[in-house]
């Protein structure tokens, strides 16, 4: 939509701003799987199989009325595009689940329909009332009538909290085969999550998204939601209070029937100001005597991001480097070609020492140019891009920054700063700064922060530099 890329196109004096904000002044899949084996025949020394946990017949026999699998289907036939799973929390027919689980239905209503599924059988028609994109959460209501007499599950009450090992009980009804429960632990909050997320030692599978998660009491403690890849046994839960307070605001909304790209915006925005503004609130890490011994680069607390870092073995004969990658690891799921709502952040150091001027500046070029910002999409427009070489406290740079914004979500920007130090024959260093789905004024803020993190580690360095 040529909207948001003139949009943008307008705005281009605002760049000029971003250096000044800096501080600068302008310078001339998967691996394969196993192969399948027979199964070893039992024998008398073989352990018997663990006996089925009293608690958990309890618990999925006590719950069971309440459990639903919620189908996307397409409207005009009965090929079912997505499964997810759901519970009742109301009398009412209200029902819970993840935003995830209906969100073509959400993006596309003239094309897509919902439907329930009980455990007994029963099918029915299903409305979206309301959802959380932050939290991945939906409210979505029965026709009147179609689930009367189920009753309804109730949520653990905040000031009761449950304590690391305690047992708690998913379930769902994976892969489309059959309801099912899922013993496991709670353990606690993610760390590092920007919000909160349990952390559940227990088999989560694709069709159990959206389903519940409750305690010994049968008290909903979180909402099924995601798994790490590669893992065993770690998956995760919105906790049950952020499903609580979207059934209390919304229990009384109106049906929504138009496409949600704007109530997603709406709370996208506000996700996006609350992101930055923490981020910004965080000073970087002081690299002083833990940095590089020329450059502090932008390293960022690690509060709500995870980093890693790797290099060269110290015999390499070539190109010698210094890799760190910093990364919040959930992202807010739009669609299933767009998530956003995150930052990411890397840089490299190079020494070149080994291989001379022209060699180094070749493959230190290489490197820059290898960087993708983007193109143009379904989805975003194609990145206006500013260059500019700058300087920070004397430390020359080469800076570029990218903007794309979205076509349906508007205000909304996915931003790229990459950033090269240029002072060197045969050593450098390389950053770049990602953040997905924030607004035209906080990409500047963001852009000048990072610029801002570029630095000579003291001025001794900067001297000997001359």
């Amino acid at each position: 939509m040529l909207i948001f890329q003139s949009g943008l196109t307008a705005r281009r004096r605002c760049w000029v701003a971003l250096f000044l904000m800096a501080g600068v002044a302008a310078q001339a899949q998967t691996p394969a799987p196993a192969p399948a084996t027979a199964a070893a025949p039992a024998s008398a020394a073989s352990a018997p199989a663990a006996a089925v946990s009293a608690s958990a017949r309890r618990i999925y026999e006590d719950a069971r009325s309440q459990l639903l699998q919620i189908r996307t289907l397409l409207k005009t036939q009965n090929s079912q595009a997505s499964v997810g799973s759901g519970f009742l929390v109301s009398a009412d027919g209200h029902v819970l689940t993840n935003y995830h689980v209906i969100s073509q239905f959400a993006l596309e209503p003239e094309r897509y329909r919902l439907r329930f599924a009980s455990t007994d059988g029963q099918e029915g028609q299903l409305e979206l009332l309301d959802f959380d994109v932050r939290r991945d959460l939906a409210l979505l209501r029965a026709v009147p009538g179609s689930l009367k007499g189920r009753g309804a599950l109730s949520f653990r009450p905040a000031e009761l909290a449950l304590a690391k090992g305690d047992r708690i009980y998913s379930m769902g009804n994976p892969h489309d085969i059959a309801f099912a429960v899922v013993e496991g632990n709670y353990n606690g909050l993610v760390e590092r999550s920007f919000d909160p997320l349990i952390y559940f030692s227990g088999g989560i599978n694709p069709g159990m998204s959206g389903g519940p998660v409750v305690d010994e009491e049968g008290r909903v403690v979180g909402v099924n939601v995601s798994v790490m890849s590669f893992a065993q046994q770690v998956s995760f839960l919105v906790p049950g209070r952020h499903a609580q307070a979207l059934f209390e605001r919304s229990r009384e909304a109106k049906p929504l029937t138009s496409p949600a790209w704007p109530r997603l915006r709406e709370q996208l925005m506000v996700y996006q100001d609350e992101l930055t503004q923490r981020f910004l609130a965080l000073p970087w890490q002081n690299q002083e005597q833990a940095g590089h011994a020329r450059y502090q680069l932008p390293v960022p607390q690690e509060q709500f991001m995870r980093c890693w870092g790797r290099g060269t073995p110290t015999d390499t004969k070539g190109l010698e480097f210094q890799r760190s990658q910093c990364r919040m690891e959930h992202a807010v799921f739009v669609s299933g070609a767009i998530q956003t709502g995150y930052l990411d952040m890397s840089h490299e150091v190079y020494d070149g020492a080994k291989l001379g001027a022209i060699r180094f500046a070749k493959q230190y070029s290489g490197s820059f140019r290898n960087e993708r910002l983007g193109r143009e999409d379904k989805y975003r427009t194609a990145p206006f891009c500013k260059e500019e070489f700058i300087s920070r406290d004397g430390l020359p740079l080469r800076a570029v920054v990218c903007l794309r914004a979205y076509r349906k979500l508007a205000g909304l920007h996915d931003l790229s700063v990459l950033v090269t130090t240029v002072d060197g024959a045969t050593e450098g260093a390389l950053g770049r700064f990602d953040a997905r789905g924030v607004s035209f004024d906080n990409a500047l803020k963001l852009s000048a922060h990072y610029l801002e993190g570029f630095a000579w580690i003291s001025k001794s360095s900067k001297k000997e530099s001359r």
